[in-house]
């Protein structure tokens, strides 16, 4: 199993669109959450979500394109833009047939969806866009991407609900780490702001009602007050080449994947699992070879909702035993939303960048802790000079399918020993 290193970083999030915002706002504790102003607003029993702001579609595509795009295919191209951007040139001296691309999304292409039953139903006509399938697509966002770089290898899509991007980032770790790539665009994109899928979350009595002193403060993990998850918008992408790729031609590191988890809860579809939770940590840790004691930081899947922040801090305690209490945990939804599908995507970024400066990120709004959920969830204040090397992101999903990344900072020169992709359960 080779290295693999991240050399490239690509964001369009509600915390900013270069990863120096996302992480500048992350640590300052500034929250993404906002009121929604659309017209449907007033339909919703809860009007906050975490969408991103400034983005204009037509100052990245021309309009004839644009007809052809969703939101989350924008959000997905202009991120993997960045992110190969960021990477130099390691796509021009790439055999473009061993270049794969990697995408997660929960949702797909709702809000074009969403435009075409109400078109369909509640205007009671037929004139649908002729594009309508191309935009709702799930693969459309990894499609697009592989066309416009001329990426020849495999363009795949996962949906998976909330560890969507978790488990392509995993996936695409394993083709560069197993040497059948060389290199991968991977993350995710998410664009669920749409009046029939905010509808349908709220029907399921999960997403969090109005902080009535801030509407930014709405989400608010691991704490007594918490009232549910606040739904986001945005993509992620990162390029992933081998190490020694990487080194040889000086591109700059922000860290490295060691390894990977995936296992699956058949319990409930809904319902978290301590058992499936604290099994994907520990599948994660034997693949990148690790113990529990090398684990430094740990970024918090921490939707807010009762049932998993309960669950996740049960499972930590399982895995890390007397270590966890004294373990910084970062969950950084509440600032950025959860964003589904992209949501293990922009928190493996801000997991590479948190290790990169030695800070750990903000659990922001934990004013009331909730006794059941009594570890160091770093509340309210980024704890900087952190000695951390390396940490785990967590991404737990509805559907049961549970990925764990192992990720190190790229100051750490040691060769690892990650265990053969066999090893993951």
């Amino acid at each position: 199993m080779r290295r693999v290193a991240v050399t490239g970083i690509g964001v369009v999030s509600p915390l900013g669109h270069s990863p120096d915002e996302v992480y500048g706002h992350a640590r300052a504790g500034r929250s993404g959450v906002r009121r929604i102003e659309a017209p449907y607003a007033r339909r919703l029993l809860a009007p906050v979500a975490a969408s991103v702001e400034g983005f204009d579609a037509g100052s990245h595509f021309d309009a004839p394109r644009l007809r052809m795009l969703d939101r989350v295919s924008q959000f997905a191209l202009v991120a993997a833009r960045g992110a190969l951007g960021e990477a130099g040139d390691g796509l021009k001296a790439c055999d473009r047939a061993r270049a794969g691309v990697f995408v997660g999304t929960g949702m797909g292409g709702c809000i074009s969806n969403d435009e075409g039953y109400r078109t369909l139903y509640g205007d009671d006509s037929d004139r649908i866009k002729p594009y309508t399938v191309l935009l709702g697509m799930h693969n459309a966002p990894a499609g697009w991407i592989s066309l416009e770089h001329g990426l020849l290898g495999p363009s795949l899509s996962y949906s998976t609900a909330c560890s969507s991007s978790a488990v392509a980032l995993g996936e695409a770790w394993l083709r560069v780490a197993g040497g059948s790539l060389d290199l991968a665009v991977a993350g995710g994109a998410e664009a669920p702001l749409a009046l029939g899928s905010l509808k349908a979350w709220e029907a399921l009595h999960t997403l969090a009602s109005v902080d009535p002193g801030d509407p930014a403060a709405s989400c608010k993990p691991f704490a007594r007050d918490r009232s549910g998850m606040v739904l986001g918008e945005g993509a992620a992408m990162l390029v992933l080449e081998p190490w020694e790729q990487a080194v040889s031609r000086g591109a700059t590191v922000h860290g490295e994947i060691l390894g990977y988890g995936l296992t699956t809860d058949t319990s409930h579809i809904t319902r978290p699992s301590v058992e499936g939770q604290a099994a994907a940590m520990r599948a994660a840790l034997q693949c990148a070879g690790l113990a529990p004691s090398d684990i430094d930081m740990i970024n918090a899947h921490g939707t807010a909702t009762q049932a998993n922040d309960v669950a996740e801090t049960a499972a930590i305690k399982a895995v890390f035993g007397a270590r966890a209490p004294r373990i910084p945990i970062s969950a950084t939804k509440a600032l950025h939303g959860h964003l589904l599908g992209a949501a293990g995507a922009l928190e493996c970024v801000l997991s590479l960048l948190a290790l990169q400066h030695g800070t750990a990120l903000p659990t922001m709004h934990l004013r009331s802790p909730d006794p059941a959920c009594d570890l160091d969830y770093v509340p309210n204040a980024a704890r900087d000079g952190v000695a951390a090397r390396t940490m785990i992101s967590n991404s737990f999903a509805f559907g049961g399918t549970n990925a764990v990344l192992v990720l190190r900072a790229a100051g750490d020169r040691r060769a690892g020993t990650p265990a053969a992709a066999s090893r993951i359960a």
